[in-house]
């Protein structure tokens, strides 16, 4: 059941911009429905929000399909979201729910590896970094080295200045820039490295999906999809009968990921 009074907003978004909207809803507490189509397809996907968090009609099975449902959408190239706020009614036997802005933060985090880490420190060379406050992460989810990086970002500092005060290990450090920067929650003084440098030509997404399927860069559609079909052929969990329940979740969970890689190369 909705409120009797909502307010609608829709946007179409590119690839990479879904997680940040999605961490932006659930960083301002957002409740409403949320409707996600893909481009070209007839399917709606259909979200039941409550303060920040997705609903779920019941935890374990129910949260992973969600995590799958989300990492699906937020690989493809253009959705358009429709947001229709105002609280509304949980679904029937839902107790549990997914906070979006930990997901999203989780999520980006989660992408960087050492290629994206040399990007980020070549195109953040020299420049000063502060924190737009009303985008930082809630506080209640921060451990002390997420709080001492929020310090380091209380006034503009280059990023060298900003580890020397932090005191994390470097990867940490460009993990949460990186989702900082993702969700646009940096403030930036400067001139970031020139976008159309080649270094900048590269899709972290589209490499860690290529490295997920263990293809060569240059890989064509039919290697892409060969290579598919041999992982799927592997892991598809109706092909491993005799496999047990923890191990059958196991295969559903790498299958979904090698499905959203072999996605992201299309």
């Amino acid at each position: 059941m909705r409120a009797e009074k909502t307010e609608v907003t829709a946007q179409a978004l590119d690839r990479g911009q879904l997680v940040a909207a999605l961490y932006r809803l659930g960083r301002r507490n957002a409740s409403g429905i949320l409707t996600i189509t893909a481009q070209g397809s007839p399917r709606n996907e259909v979200f039941v929000l409550r303060r920040g968090g997705v609903i779920l009609a019941d935890a374990g099975l129910a949260k992973r399909a969600l995590v799958q449902r989300l990492v699906r959408l937020v690989a493809l190239d253009r959705v358009t979201i429709v947001f229709e706020a105002g609280m509304t009614a949980a679904p029937p036997g839902s107790q549990e729910q997914l906070a979006l802005a930990t997901w999203a933060r989780a999520h980006l985090e989660q992408q960087l590896d050492g290629t994206l880490a040399d990007l980020l420190l070549r195109e953040l060379a020299g420049v000063r970094l502060a924190l737009k406050i009303d985008l930082a992460p809630d506080p209640s989810t921060c451990d002390e080295a997420d709080r001492r990086m929020l310090a380091a970002l209380a006034r503009p500092r280059r990023l060298d200045q900003i580890w020397t005060i932090a005191r994390t290990p470097r990867f940490r450090l460009l993990s949460f820039m990186h989702f900082l920067r993702s969700v646009d929650a940096l403030e930036v003084e400067g001139v970031v490295a020139d976008k159309s440098a080649p270094t900048r030509s590269i899709d972290p997404r589209r490499e860690a999906a290529r490295r997920l399927l263990g293809l060569p860069a240059d890989a064509d559609l039919e290697t892409i999809k060969r290579a598919y079909r041999r992982i799927a052929r592997e892991l598809h969990p109706d092909l491993q009968p005799e496999a047990e329940l923890d191990q059958r979740r196991m295969l559903e969970r790498q299958f979904a990921e090698v499905t959203a890689a072999y996605e992201a190369l299309l």
